[in-house]
């Protein structure tokens, strides 16, 4: 089988027992290459979500395999799933989930010190482009500019792999833009794969690949060739 930098191998991930178990993956099979940027798509309890906590070492699977760059990570131990996450995960979520009493800056120095090779938070805000912003506390800024200090906390960790959960879900339009614009961008500057998931289907174009999830399996995985700007897309 050729090697991909991410690999699902028949995934399957159940909760419960007997006659009340109930499978929220079922032989999920799909690869992502290097330097992606790929979007999940599926509406809500399609199982997407439990497929990003998979990959990023926060839930165990029932069955299958999961590899990221040649390691099972499905057969690592506690200790060296918080290894995985520490130094090779960065991770997005749709409400920020910054620390109210910290600064921009503080946020983000909190991630770059857990890792090994971390960028400096000052340096991390700046690719945001939220160096002005850093002596302010979250209630100080705005929606964008909060995902923006919870980008640049992520990035801080120097992550080979980058995954947002709805990252524009509590956004507005413009904001959400350009916000999935900065993604975009550190993925090409910095050769990132970054998984996006989302129910969102009209930003699947700006895509290097689309995975659509329904129902807990796979309904398809396309590689785009011709990626659409972002600027150009609408919803």
């Amino acid at each position: 089988m050729e090697e991909h930098y991410i690999q699902f191998e028949n995934v399957i991930k159940s909760y419960g027992s007997g006659n009340a178990q109930v499978n929220a993956l079922s032989g999920v099979s799909f690869a992502i290459d290097k330097g992606e940027f790929c979007v999940l798509l599926g509406s809500s309890g399609a199982g997407k979500t439990t497929l990003l906590n998979m990959l990023g070492g926060m839930d165990t699977l029932t069955s299958g395999r999961i590899k990221f760059d040649g390691k099972e990570i499905s057969g690592l131990g506690k200790r060296e799933l918080i290894e995985y996450r520490r130094h090779d995960v960065g991770f997005v979520f749709q409400f920020y989930n910054l620390i109210p009493n910290l600064t921009a800056l503080e946020n983000v120095e909190i991630a770059a010190q857990l890792c090994k090779d971390p960028i400096p938070a000052g340096d991390a805000l700046a690719m945001v482009g939220l160096s002005e912003r850093a002596s302010n506390f979250p209630a100080q800024l705005s929606g964008g500019e909060q995902q923006r200090v919870a980008i640049a906390r992520a990035l801080a960790k120097n992550p080979r792999l980058l995954l947002c959960d709805e990252p524009t879900g509590a956004l507005d339009y413009k904001t959400g833009k350009a916000v999935l614009k900065l993604l975009y961008d550190l993925s090409r500057e910095r050769n990132t794969t970054v998984v996006i998931i989302t129910h969102n289907q009209a930003i699947a174009p700006m895509a290097d690949r689309v995975i659509r999830i329904r129902s807990g399996k796979i309904e398809s995985n396309e590689v785009n060739t011709n990626a659409v700007p972002i600027d150009e897309i609408e919803w």
